[in-house]
């Protein structure tokens, strides 16, 4: 054979299989992607065939066009035609661009089993390893016990209520359903946590809806068993676990049972057996329908729906029964909405269940219920500790109260009611009369003594100290006249003025606005300021108009100064903003505003410490399981004004001791100053005032407290005196108080005042005329002519005798002679808390122009 037939020989260990092998093995490097590489010359006849897969690389390297030579094109290749080894094929290797983000089906569908098979897991775990909870821990509740500033024990509340557990057949199947319609319609057939209410409560809060709650019976039976009801994701996380395991392996009554002998029902009772005690004096078993509805309506809240009331401006007994009343009306109706009562039978209860005297009250006479009140609310809002919480008990607390001085103001007050009040003899004008005081440490805003009414035992419960809706009246004159010391008028070219500057004081005079132009009343007219006298005084110094509590005078320099000039003063001084009148006419200036008798003794304190504010505060320590709670040191002392301004406001209200309409006050026979105030028709009288040891204030008004809308009442007659003012009774039980309190003390002087501020006279005064030089005479009798000569009682008018009860008479003293008045309002006080000793600054601090234009009309009436 020819050797050009002859085959060329084959590589060795090759044959086809080698071949096959070469072929299917990855192009070599310098290769273009695609292309095969031949092993031999194309010459020769038996040349390498083309590796299997190579057209169809072919295609796609012709469809991705001439770009696919590129270096990106090779890596796309390389990509789609090797296998993925990862475990998740993510990014996606057998996709292009953004299609490689885009997650398979399999993986989407495995992730989600795998989640969810991990939370059934975690849940069965959590459900395995929690316990079942036990009812009768939530029975431990412990004494609060409360202690005298000495140290000495006052009174141990709580823990005492019987906390037996009952079986689920001493509770009345009425209380079953109406907790049930009331709480958890769904209860006996849902498996401890209802899903769709959690969500729709997340829905509810997240789209600014109102707030709810999502848990179930179950759920929150769980959680009364923990009772820290710390808000941490572990107990949160816990209970739910709980609740699960009971809502599938336990009993539903069982369940049921353990919810109604653990939740709070008010009145320190936890239990369902507790609390038809503690509002209706019998077992559980014996409750009816009615009773139960409103057991099941307190449990929406105590602190909002026990009629006796709670902590906080917003849960008085008034403002409670509403609540209570109309969440018991509505639990019934839901029974017979959701088929658990039948319609003739709510047909039966329509009037609201009559409850006992609670156990708790008949525990506090006296003042003391008050005092634990004002006590616990101090403690509640420094620690957040809530009203069940508070009621669990084992707190050791020790109050700034001074047992001397709380018997003392009880005396005080107990002895002019009984000189005075005669409901019997005169029931049209004696009734409802209700009397309120505080007294408070000038040096450390400690709040020694209260007094808030007849007492708990008496069964009233509403905290006059903490008095609400009751106006100041003239006792808010000292602030308008602050703030005119401190910033100055629109007339005294940015400069305080001094107490000399003289106003217009004749009654019915027209009152202007900063731009000097008249206020106008309802009909459209000038607005006239009235007084209580018709006494043409003229133009008379604020001192003067201060002295015989004056309108005109102050209704004016409010407009002259600004009215937000003067709430800066007050609230600097500790007066709540909003128990502060928000409007801007003349009778703000006469105490339309409504604080506390706790904030008003407080606040005066701010005058007698020169100017250094300091919160006031009921708690010195609070001691919980053997251990010490933070947060109840004395309150930091701040400076609210300039040391001399204060000094020259307290210069002002000793003369109204001395002079003026609080004459009655000068019976103490020590340094003392302070205000009267009286409002509208008499309904409500005040006296503040103080020493410089002690700041102490004194109201009387009259409400019935059994009435929805608690409003104030006109004091004309009571006592048998044709207008009762704020230098009357208020005075009197100020004074006999003061007396006994700093019994044994030494008496103490006030700073001297310096004379500060320029004489800024307002529109329309006369000019001066300047005075020939006078020859100085040895004669100590010569007065000024400018000075009005000292009159020791103020213009008569109303006097009567005096009778054998009143302590401190003066047959002198002016009644209805006085001139001074306001509007009534709304709003209420509250305690906080501070100390510390005034740090002087300097005198002289230059006033500041500024203040607010406007305003409507006022009314008067005198002090």
């Amino acid at each position: 054979m020819s050797e050009h037939r002859r085959k060329p020989p084959q590589p060795q260990g090759g044959g086809r299989a080698s071949a096959r092998r070469a072929a299917q093995q990855r192009p070599g490097r310098g290769a273009p992607a695609g292309r095969d590489v031949p092993t031999a010359s194309h010459s020769g006849p038996y040349a390498q065939q083309p590796a299997q897969g190579s057209r169809a690389d072919a295609r796609r390297a012709a469809q991705r066009g001439p770009s696919g030579r590129g270096r990106g094109a090779a890596g796309s290749a390389r990509g789609a035609g090797r296998p993925d080894k990862r475990l998740i094929n993510y990014p996606r290797s057998d996709r292009d661009g953004w299609k490689r983000f885009v997650p398979s089906w399999k993986l989407v569908s495995g992730t989600a089993l795998g989640f969810f098979a991990v939370i059934i897991a975690g849940a069965g775990i959590g459900i395995a390893m929690v316990s079942t909870p036990d009812p009768n821990k939530a029975a431990k509740a412990q004494n609060n016990v409360f202690y005298w500033a000495d140290g000495t024990q006052m009174v141990a509340t709580g823990g005492s209520m019987n906390r037996q557990i009952v079986p689920i057949s001493s509770i009345p199947r009425s209380m079953r359903d109406a907790v049930i319609a009331a709480e958890n319609e769904s209860f006996e057939t849902d498996k401890g946590v209802d899903p769709m209410g959690i969500a729709r409560a997340v829905w509810n809060m997240g789209t600014g809806g109102s707030t709810q709650g999502g848990s179930t019976i179950t759920q929150q039976y769980v959680k009364n068993t923990y009772l820290d009801s710390d808000q941490t994701l572990k107990r949160k996380v816990t209970e739910l676990f709980i609740a699960i395991r009971l809502g599938v392996g336990e009993e539903k009554d069982t369940v049921l049972a353990g919810y109604l002998n653990t939740a709070y029902y008010g009145r320190d009772a936890y239990g369902i057996q507790a609390a038809a005690r503690a509002y209706f004096g019998k077992d559980s078993q014996d409750l009816n329908p009615s009773e139960c509805a409103f057991l099941a309506a307190v449990l929406k809240g105590p602190n909002l729906y026990n009629p006796d009331g709670g902590i906080g401006a917003a849960a008085t007994p008034a403002l409670n029964e509403d609540r209570a009343r109309k969440r018991w009306a509505w639990v019934l109706d839901r029974e017979v909405e959701v088929g658990r009562m039948e319609a003739a039978e709510r047909a039966k209860y329509k009037d609201f269940p009559a409850r006992v005297e609670s156990e708790q009250a008949r525990g506090m006479t006296g003042q003391i219920g008050y005092l634990v009140d004002t006590a616990k609310a101090y403690v509640m809002k420094t620690k957040g500790i809530t009203a069940e919480q508070m009621a669990l008990g084992g707190y050791r607390i020790k109050t700034t109260f001074e047992k001397p001085k709380v018997d003392a103001m009880s005396k005080a007050v107990e002895d002019i009611r009984a000189g005075l009040i005669d409901e019997k003899e005169r029931p049209e004008t004696d009734t409802f009369v209700q009397f309120g005081a505080a007294s408070v440490d000038v040096k450390t805003g400690a709040l020694v003594a209260l007094y808030g009414g007849p007492g708990w035992d008496q069964k009233y419960f509403s905290n006059n100290a903490n008095t609400s809706g009751v106006p100041v009246g003239s006792t808010w004159k000292p602030y308008v006249l602050a703030a005119a010391m401190e910033y100055g008028t629109q007339n005294s070219n940015g400069k305080g003025i001094s107490v000399d500057s003289k106003y217009q004081a004749n009654d019915l005079t027209v009152i202007n606005n900063r731009e000097g132009k008249p206020l106008r009343d309802a009909s459209g007219n000038p607005f006239r300021q009235k007084n209580e006298s018709p006494t043409a005084f003229g133009y008379v110094t604020l001192n003067e108009a201060m002295e015989k509590s004056i309108n005109v005078p102050f209704a004016q320099l409010v407009f002259d100064v600004g009215h937000e000039k003067v709430r800066n003063v007050a609230k600097s001084t500790g007066i709540l903003e909003e128990s502060i009148n928000p409007n801007t006419d003349a009778s703000f200036a006469l105490g339309t505003s409504t604080p506390s008798a706790i904030r008003m003794a407080d606040s005066y304190a701010t005058f007698a410490a020169s100017g250094m504010h300091r919160e006031p505060y009921s708690v010195i320590a609070v001691e919980k399981n053997g251990e010490k709670l933070s947060g109840f040191e004395a309150p930091k002392d701040q400076r609210a004004m300039d040391n001399a301004v204060a000094d020259n406001v307290t210069k002002v209200l000793e003369n109204v001791v001395e002079n003026g309409t609080g004459k009655k006050a000068k019976k103490l026979g020590r340094p003392a100053a302070g205000k009267t105030g009286t409002t509208d028709e008499n309904k409500s009288a005040w006296f503040v005032g103080y020493t410089p040891e002690l700041s102490t204030s004194v109201v009387l008004f009259r409400t019935d407290p059994n009435s929805a809308e608690k409003k104030l009442i006109s004091m004309k007659g009571v006592g048998d005196i044709p207008s009762l003012h704020g230098g009357d009774i208020p005075a009197e039980i100020w004074t006999e108080y003061m007396g006994e309190a700093l019994k044994g003390k030494p008496v103490a002087e006030f700073p001297e005042a310096e004379d500060i501020g320029v004489t800024a006279d307002s529109a329309g005064a006369p000019s001066p005329t300047p005075a020939a030089p006078v020859t100085p005479s040895p004669s100590p009798s010569s007065i000024p002519p400018s000075t009005p000569p000292p009159s020791p009682t103020p213009s008569k008018g109303g006097g009567r005798p005096c009778k054998p009860w009143e302590l401190y008479c003066d047959p002198d003293t002016t009644r209805g002679g006085t001139n001074e008045g306001t509007t009534t309002g709304t709003n209420s006080g509250v305690i906080g808390g501070p100390s510390g000793s005034p740090s002087p600054s300097p005198s002289g601090r230059p006033g500041r122009p500024g203040g607010l234009t406007g305003g409507t009309t006022g009314t008067t009436v005198p002090d």
